[in-house]
C-alpha cells in the first residue's frame, strides 16, 4: 500500500464528508436564495419528465442500497443467514438495475440541456459538471459487475464493505482492505467521495430540502381563519 492510496482512501474520504457537511452549512447560512433545484421546466419542457423520473428513483436506489450494503456490519448478514456469494448477486443485480435506471435519466437529462438552445444557454458550467459527474460515476459503477461477477464469492464485496465501516468509525487502517480491489473499485469510490465535494457548490444542495420536506407530513393543520 503506497502513500497515494492512503491519502486517496484514507484520508480523503473524510476531507470529502468536511467539505460536504461544512459546504452546506456555509452555502445555507451565506446563499439562501440559491439554495434550490432551479427548476428550468419553463424555459423547455422537453423530455423532463421521464428524465427526472428515471434519474430520481435510480439515484435514490442507488444511495440507499450503497448506504446499507457498504454500512450494516458483515456479522448481521451471517447472523440473518444471507451468506456473502447471495448477498453479492443481489447487490450486482439491485446496483445493475437501478444504475441502468439513473443512467438513462443522466442520459435524457444532459441531451435535453445541450439539445435546447434556450436551455443550454442558460445551463451553467457547475449543471453541466454535475450532470457529467454523475455520469461516469454511474457508468463506473455500473462497469464494476462484470468485475464482480468473475469472482462470486463475495470476498472483496467483504472487503469494501470492512473499508466503508471502518471509514465511519475512524480506523485508521481502512485504506489497506481495498489496496488490492480492482482499479475500476478504486475510481468509482473516488469519483463517489467527490461527488461529495461538489455537492455544496451545486444545486444538489436541494437534496438536504427534500429530506427537511419529511417533517412536512407530520405537520399540524395550517388554520385558516375568515375576516370577522
Amino acid at each position: 500500500m503506497n502513500t497515494l492510496h492512503q491519502i486517496l482512501f484514507g484520508v480523503y474520504p473524510y476531507i470529502a464528508l468536511s467539505i460536504f457537511l461544512l459546504g452546506s452549512l456555509v452555502r445555507f447560512d451565506r446563499e439562501q436564495y440559491s439554495w434550490k433545484s432551479e427548476s428550468s421546466q419553463i424555459l423547455h419542457r422537453g423530455s423532463l419528465r421521464l428524465g427526472n423520473i428515471l434519474f430520481h428513483i435510480g439515484i435514490i436506489g442507488l444511495f440507499l442500497g450503497h448506504g446499507v450494503g457498504l454500512l450494516t456490519p458483515v456479522a448481521v448478514w451471517d447472523a440473518l443467514g444471507v451468506s456473502h456469494s447471495f448477498k453479492q448477486g443481489f447487490a450486482m443485480t439491485a446496483g445493475g438495475i437501478m444504475g441502468t435506471l439513473c443512467l438513462l435519466g443522466v442520459l435524457i437529462l444532459l441531451h435535453r440541456r445541450l439539445s435546447s438552445e434556450r436551455l443550454a444557454a442558460n445551463t451553467t458550467w457547475r449543471d453541466k459538471l454535475v450532470l457529467l459527474w454523475i455520469l461516469a460515476t454511474v457508468i463506473l459503477g455500473l462497469s464494476t459487475i462484470p468485475v464482480s461477477a468473475q469472482h462470486m464469492d463475495g470476498h472483496e464485496m467483504v472487503l469494501l464493505m470492512t473499508w466503508a465501516q471502518h471509514i465511519v468509525t475512524l480506523q485508521g487502517d481502512a485504506a489497506s482492505y481495498i489496496a488490492n480491489a480492482s482499479i475500476v473499485f478504486k475510481i468509482h469510490l473516488f469519483m463517489g467521495m467527490s461527488l461529495f465535494v461538489i455537492f455544496p457548490f451545486t444545486r444538489l444542495v436541494h437534496v438536504w430540502s427534500g429530506f427537511a420536506a419529511v417533517g412536512y407530513l407530520g405537520r399540524a393543520w395550517q388554520l385558516v381563519r375568515p375576516r370577522a
